[in-house]
Formats: C-alpha cells, sequence, structure tokens
C-alpha cells in the first residue's frame, strides 16, 4: 500500500526505538515495575475470583496509547503503519515511540496547566507569561515531581528572570495569599483545607488555628522594590491625564516588574483574623507557623524570619511520610487509566484506608523509587498488561474503587478532541515549534528599544535599584528612552531576537492546545467543549451541552476539516482506487481501525450516491459520532 506514504514514513516513525537516551530511566527497570504492578492486579482478580479480562485488540490500544501519551489521535500514517506491520513487539516500541514524542510534553502541560490554574494574564494590567512558559519548559524538560513542587513552593524573586519565573505561582493569586495554601494542599497533598479559613471544618479534621499556623509559612509576601516606586507611582497616576507618556512607562515599570516578582520568602507567623471565634486563640493574636500532620515544623512568632516558604516546601515533599508520593502517584494513575485507586483524587486516603492499600502502597515505592519521574512513572504504567485490558463492559465489581479492568470508557477532554481534529486537518501537530515568550518591552502596545533591551534586563536593573533617587533617576531616562524610540513600531525583524525562540499563536491557529491562549477564549471550541477556565484546580468539564452540537455542526470542523480540500485527512485518499479502500483509510484515520462489513455497506452506499459530497459527508459522519468522541 502506498497510501499517505506508508512504508516510508513507518519506517521512520518507529526506527531506533529500543536505543536509550542520555539521562533516561533503564528500560529494564520500567519493565521490573510494570510486572510487579501486573501481579497485584493479578492477585486481585484470584482473591475475587474473578475472569482475566482479555486484551484490546491492536487498533483500541493504538488510540488508547496515543490519547493517553500524547492527547491526540494518531495521523494516518503513524495508524495505518502501526496495524499494518507484523512484530510482536510493536505495543511496547509504540510506547517507547509515544514517550519521545513532543506531544507528550505539549499532553502534560496542558495536565499541569489546569493543576496549578496557568492563566496568560492576571487580573489587572499584569500577566502571568513568563510563569506560563516556565511551566511548560519544566514539562518538556520533564522536571521531576519533587523539583517542580519545591520550585512553585519555595519561589522568591524576579518575576522575569528564567530561574526566578516560578514565583508566577504566588503573583498568579496576588492578594489571595490564604487561597493559594488552600489550593498548594489540594494540589500537592490532597488535602482540602478551604473550609478552614472561615472555621473548623466540619468534614474533616483540619481547625482554623491549624490553617492559620500553616498559612504563617506563607504570609509577608509582597513585592520587590515597591516601597521605592510607590510614591513615584502615585505621583504619575495623580496626573496621567497631563502626563499620558510618563503614565504608559510607569504601567510598565508597576504592573510588568514589580508586579510580578515576589518578596518575602516567608516571615512565619501571622495575626488571627478579626472574627476569629475559638478558644484557642484571640483575634489580632499573633501565632508562629507549625504544619498541622506529618513530621513537625515550626517556626517562633516572636522572631522574624524569612524562610518560611522554604521550610513548607521542604515539609511538603519530605516530612509528609508517604503522602506526597501517593497522591501524585493516584494522580498519575488516573491519568494513564481513567480512574484514581481512590476518588476523587485530591481528597487523600492513606493506603491503608485506600480500596487497594498494597497497589496504592506500591505505587508510591515505585514513584520514589524513580525519582518522581513522571514520563518514567507514566511509561511504567503503559507498559503493563493491565493498561491493555479491554474496557470493562459492565458496571465496577469494587464499590469505590478500580476493578482494573482497562481504560475506563470516557468523553475525550476538550484538549484531546482539538488536538485529534487539528491532526486529522494539518497532520502530525508536534513538529510545529513551540509558542515562545515574547520578553520584548512594550509601553502603550507598542514594543520600544527593541534590539537594545528586553523585559528580562530591564526587570534585572529595576530591582536592584536601591534609593528612590536612583528609582527616579531611572524612570526619567526610561521615559525619555521609550519616548524617543521609534525604530520598528511592529517589531517584526527583531521578534525572533527578543523572544524564547519561538513563535506566537493567535486564538485561530491549528496548533496544538498547549499553544494556544490561556485560559481559551469563551466563544473558543476549547471552551465550549468544558476546557477550564483556571479559576480553580482542575475545573475543566466533561459535561455535553448544545454548544457543542453547533460548533460540531457549523464551526471548526466544517470550515478546517470537511469542506476543507486541502486538508491533510484527504491526502491518505490518494492512490485509494476504490470506494472501498477510501472508506477503509478514512475509518483508521479518523477512529483508527477498519470499518466492519455492514459499515463498509453503508458508507459504499453513500459514495455511490453522492461521490465527493459522499466522501465528506462520511467524515462529517465520523468526526461527529460518539466513538470518536469517547476513549476506551
Amino acid at each position: 500500500m502506498t497510501g499517505c506514504g506508508l512504508l516510508l514514513s513507518g519506517l521512520v516513525v518507529f526506527a531506533g526505538l529500543s536505543g536509550r537516551a542520555a539521562g533516561e530511566v533503564d528500560p529494564g527497570s520500567l519493565k521490573k515495575h510494570a510486572l510487579e504492578i501486573d501481579r497485584q492486579v493479578a492477585e486481585f482478580y484470584r482473591s475475587r475470583k474473578l475472569s482475566v479480562p482479555e486484551v484490546a485488540d491492536d487498533a483500541t490500544f493504538l488510540r488508547r496509547a496515543f490519547l493517553v501519551a500524547i492527547g491526540r489521535i494518531p495521523s494516518s500514517e503513524e495508524a495505518l503503519f502501526f496495524l499494518e506491520i507484523e512484530d510482536a513487539g510493536k505495543r511496547e516500541q509504540l510506547v517507547d515511540y509515544l514517550l519521545k514524542s513532543p506531544g507528550f510534553s505539549s499532553h502534560m502541560s496542558n495536565w499541569a496547566f489546569d493543576l496549578v490554574r496557568v492563566v496568560d494574564r492576571n487580573r489587572g494590567r499584569s500577566h502571568n507569561l513568563p510563569y506560563r512558559h516556565w511551566v511548560r519548559e519544566a514539562m518538556a524538560d520533564n522536571m521531576p515531581w519533587d523539583e517542580f513542587t519545591t520550585h512553585l513552593l519555595a519561589a522568591e524573586g524576579n518575576g522575569w528572570d528564567p530561574a526566578t519565573a516560578a514565583v508566577g505561582y504566588y503573583t498568579r493569586d496576588k492578594g489571595m495569599p490564604l487561597d493559594n495554601l488552600s489550593n498548594s494542599m489540594r494540589i500537592f497533598l490532597g488535602t482540602r483545607m478551604e473550609c478552614a479559613q472561615c472555621h473548623d471544618d466540619p468534614f474533616g479534621d483540619t481547625e482554623r488555628f491549624d490553617f492559620y499556623q500553616l498559612a504563617a509559612f506563607t504570609h509577608g509576601q509582597g513585592f520587590m522594590a515597591e516601597g521605592l516606586l510607590r510614591p513615584l507611582y502615585q505621583e504619575v497616576r495623580d496626573a496621567r491625564m497631563e502626563r499620558p507618556q510618563e503614565n504608559r512607562a510607569m504601567e510598565v515599570l508597576w504592573d510588568q516588574v514589580i508586579g510580578m516578582s515576589l518578596d518575602g520568602g516567608g516571615s512565619g507567623s501571622i495575626s488571627l483574623p478579626g472574627d476569629y471565634q475559638y478558644r484557642d486563640g484571640d483575634p489580632g493574636e499573633v501565632v508562629g507557623a507549625r504544619t498541622p500532620f506529618g513530621r513537625t515544623v515550626r517556626m517562633s512568632p516572636r522572631r522574624s524570619e524569612h524562610d518560611g516558604r522554604r521550610k513548607l516546601a521542604d515539609w511538603v515533599v519530605h516530612r509528609t511520610d508517604a503522602q506526597f508520593a501517593e497522591v501524585i502517584a493516584n494522580r498519575m494513575w488516573k491519568r494513564v487509566m481513567g480512574k484514581g485507586l481512590y476518588e476523587p483524587v485530591d481528597d487523600y486516603k492513606p493506603a491503608a484506608q485506600s480500596p487497594h492499600p498494597r497497589m496504592m502502597a506500591l505505587l508510591a515505592s515505585i514513584m520514589v523509587d524513580l525519582d518522581y519521574d513522571l514520563k518514567a512513572f507514566q511509561h511504567t504504567l503503559l507498559l503493563t498488561r493491565t493498561f491493555q485490558f479491554a474496557t470493562n463492559p459492565e458496571v465496577s465489581k469494587v464499590e469505590a474503587g478500580d476493578d482494573f479492568h482497562g481504560r475506563k470508557i470516557q468523553r475525550l477532554s476538550a484538549e484531546q478532541i482539538w488536538d485529534s481534529l487539528v491532526t486529522l486537518a494539518v497532520g502530525d501537530p508536534d513538529g510545529k515549534p513551540r509558542r515562545g515568550l515574547d520578553t520584548r518591552i512594550h509601553v502603550g502596545n507598542r514594543p520600544v528599544l527593541v534590539g537594545t533591551k528586553d523585559m528580562v534586563q530591564l526587570s534585572r536593573e529595576v530591582l536592584a535599584l536601591k534609593t528612590r533617587e536612583e528609582m527616579r533617576a531611572y524612570f526619567d531616562e526610561f521615559v525619555r528612552a521609550t519616548g524617543d524610540s521609534r525604530q520598528n513600531p511592529r517589531g517584526r525583524n527583531e521578534m525572533a531576537v527578543m523572544s524564547s525562540g519561538g513563535p506566537s499563536y493567535g486564538r485561530g491557529a491549528m496548533v496544538r492546545a498547549s499553544e494556544l491562549p490561556s485560559p481559551a477564549p469563551r466563544d473558543h471550541f476549547l471552551y465550549l467543549f468544558g476546557a477550564s477556565d483556571r479559576e480553580v484546580v482542575e475545573a475543566a468539564s466533561r459535561e455535553p451541552n448544545v454548544g457543542q452540537v453547533l460548533s460540531l455542526m457549523n464551526g471548526v470542523v466544517q470550515d478546517k476539516l470537511v469542506n476543507d480540500p486541502d486538508a491533510h485527512l484527504y491526502k491518505c485518499l490518494e492512490g485509494a482506487g476504490s470506494a472501498e479502500e477510501r472508506i477503509r483509510r478514512l475509518y483508521i484515520s479518523i477512529l483508527n481501525r477498519p470499518p466492519n462489513e455492514r459499515e463498509m455497506e453503508w458508507m459504499t452506499d453513500e459514495l455511490d450516491a453522492r461521490g465527493g459530497q459522499g466522501i465528506r459527508n462520511v467524515v462529517a459522519a465520523l468526526v461527529m459520532s460518539s466513538e470518536f468522541l469517547f476513549l476506551q
């Protein structure tokens, strides 16, 4: 078969997959851990006297592996080649291929963006683009989870500096430190403490006093050099109508430099609120930092300290016994298998109290053994026979737990649907460059000092100033330089030089969801299909609505795929001599399986009756089918 350059592309796709890149975990170690998991599952079936599930067929495994590992369906070339080759080790080779694909970090970025609520712009005029870029790069570099967590929780410094851009985790919630702390506990330790901000938790063990003791670790957040610039800022703001150029320049320094920095490492003490209502403390009383569980870490309320966030990070990662490892292991199990060993994944249950104590303990030990390498951990799960099991058509026999019967049937996420449509429309989207970070200085929406200075250098210079006099002199020079700057107002030639080395994609670009604006605009396909607005942790939805149906029938699916003769999908029809062959290729490209006998009969009738329009009708019907929109 020559369609889609099948054999040539296939040989390129799977060539050299058995090699081991520098820094990667030993494949033998991953297989050993996968076997340990499968043995636990086998013991579960023996103890329950249940029949072991059948292994899913190649087509089901192919689609499942692609969507789980890299968040999109295979391209026509990838699907055709995998289904055609006869190789006993091709599933293992496919998993290896997927984990080495740039699509893995793209899919992981979507997960991380939702989890830590990454947005392009904060409330007001400041934005979070350096932080977004930092998270994206952390996923691309496969930063270990314990390091990722430490960077976020212990962050301090300049938001534009690549070494400290993780401060965006806190500045994203400027003015809301207690909410940020609640989110941190939920994200990293699976502990819900938000109720304890106002009262003792009636559904848990957390008291309000406990919460404020924990909040003391992160108390005392501020902005670097804020005191030096504030008097001048107020002066310029009060006269902004008479001094518009100065006001525009001040917005850059105040919002994009000062407002994106984080000062104070965490004082370790905090005053109880004025409405505090319990006997263990008085309103306004200063209390010291103290951790509520795990190995106790405390700070004195009687002396000023500046390393509270670092102590908090160390406690979360190293001093909460197995909780930190178990929470992220359960999150990754759900990501791969479709359901956590306990649910919800952010309501922690110790291994002994989970539906599968031995499995939970095993997964946590594997996570630790792999040094919190999330890619290696997911690789292990993808290598298991458990991942290959056919989906259970019956209701789970395990109350509130996983029955280990294959990947759970689930509608694709908004990002998975979008990335799959992009794959059909333009081909493999993972070859496109990642979105870069525009570091140019913009004054009044106009790039200035292009080729001379960027936001990284500007922020370092401003935050290094020591006196108000130095700040005023710097500001005056900045106003003069940006007012005189007229070279290349659009900045077209310098953009690549002044950015991190990648393009900027608008909302209409046919690229992976991870490269589009975050969060998606409210009228975008992603938002209509439930993408998170990033206001709360993991706020994405997979619930159906009428808008989704209308979008499939009249929106991007029709414009960029069904009615576009240049869509990549149609290239696979080249060289197909019969209606049956064209239908087979469409099915493999869209649903990643060949059609059955009845489907072939229906679709050939459609092509015989309507010709080219029939082809488009078949594409529309398959893309809007439940089979395309669901993962099993």
